[in-house]
């Protein structure tokens, strides 16, 4: 266990931000998830920009690959362009 000041600090720290970086994430999937289910062409393309929006925010907080960013963002734009 942490013994010093800046250690239960760095403790603290850490949780909170795995608490913000799960939040993100799971936001991220279920909007992707959303667009996925969606039969309608109009209101996936109303969505696509920003869900897109959410894929850049999760990849410049480093929690996804910037390769896979563009992979999901590729495939979303295929996905809706198909409907």
């Amino acid at each position: 266990m942490a013994n010093n000041k800046g250690a239960k600090k760095r403790i603290r720290q850490n949780a909170k931000r795995r608490l913000e970086n799960r939040y993100y994430a799971k936001t991220m999937r279920n909007a992707v998830r959303k667009i996925r289910a969606m039969k309608d062409k109009n209101e996936a393309e109303k969505e696509l920009p920003k869900v897109i929006s959410i894929i850049d925010k999760v990849a410049k907080r480093n929690q996804i690959h910037t390769n896979k960013a563009s992979n999901n963002k590729s495939k979303l734009r295929k996905f809706v362009n198909a409907l």
